[in-house]
């Protein structure tokens, strides 16, 4: 992995703000709903104290979307957080060369929130950013479990669901590598590519689609073109939206 300067995080990840959106990750302060962390969503079954976040989440993306089947939303929901993730995780790493603890316990979610997914990290403890520790923190920690729910809650693919996971790692990584570029930050670029390389030789990630530099085209489809109007993404395993198939390949 190309080697960054090493950088403590400070505890309001400034260095992210230039990025915007899916990178900016609010920390300190108070949450939006306190009570709603990621651990919760992620659980099964369904507390009765903090109510069904993740089920929430999937409605709501069903109704933005016009969704014909739940499943769709889970998918698209799945890939929105996986790609939050994600870019908090790329982006702390190119910019301070270490990443946040990203525990489900400390960081806080509105389901109800508006895109990209509204996250709040309750303490922002310090993490080396090698792969190993990236994987642990997003493959282990976050997408196993939330795939596992959805799997079961809403008969989503296990394959469809990685290929979320590669398809967001790669847009992150796309966007990380733009922005740097465009600033001159050649080191940030070349570390995120590296980085995101060596993500993609995980066993999770690895049979996912190809990856090469930024570029990525996925073995698997999001579901996204059975919405109304909806299409196919740029790294889909269609060149075009199905006509008859009722179900898109599962990777």
């Amino acid at each position: 992995m190309v080697l960054l300067l090493f950088v403590d995080l400070d505890p309001d990840l400034a260095a992210l703000r230039p990025l915007g959106g899916f990178f900016v990750l609010r920390t300190g302060g108070e949450a939006v709903r306190p009570s709603a962390t990621l651990a919760q969503a992620y659980a099964e079954p369904v507390s009765e104290a903090h109510g069904d976040d993740l089920g929430l989440r999937v409605r709501k993306v069903a109704d933005t979307l016009r969704a014909p089947e739940l499943r769709i939303a889970a998918s698209v929901a799945q890939q929105g957080l996986a790609a939050r993730l994600w870019s908090v995780t790329l982006g702390c790493a190119a910019l301070y060369g270490r990443i946040p603890d990203l525990a489900p316990r400390l960081l806080h979610w509105d389901p109800d929130g508006s895109a990209p997914d509204d996250l709040w990290l309750a303490e922002v403890r310090s993490l080396p950013a090698d792969p190993a520790t990236v994987a642990d923190a997003v493959l282990h920690g976050h997408l196993e479990p939330l795939n596992a729910v959805l799997g079961a809650r809403y008969r989503v693919a296990a394959g469809l669901l990685w290929g979320n996971a590669g398809s967001a790692l790669a847009g992150a990584a796309r966007q990380l590598d733009r922005w740097a570029r465009a600033g001159g930050r050649t080191d940030a670029a070349a570390g995120a590519r590296t980085l995101t390389a060596e993500l993609f030789t995980h066993p999770l990630l690895a049979g996912t689609g190809t990856f090469t530099a930024t570029a990525f085209r996925r073995r698997s489809c999001c579901l996204y073109y059975r919405v109304p109007g909806g299409g196919v993404c740029g790294d889909c395993c269609f060149t075009r939206a199905p006509r008859s198939s009722p179900r898109a390949p599962s990777g």
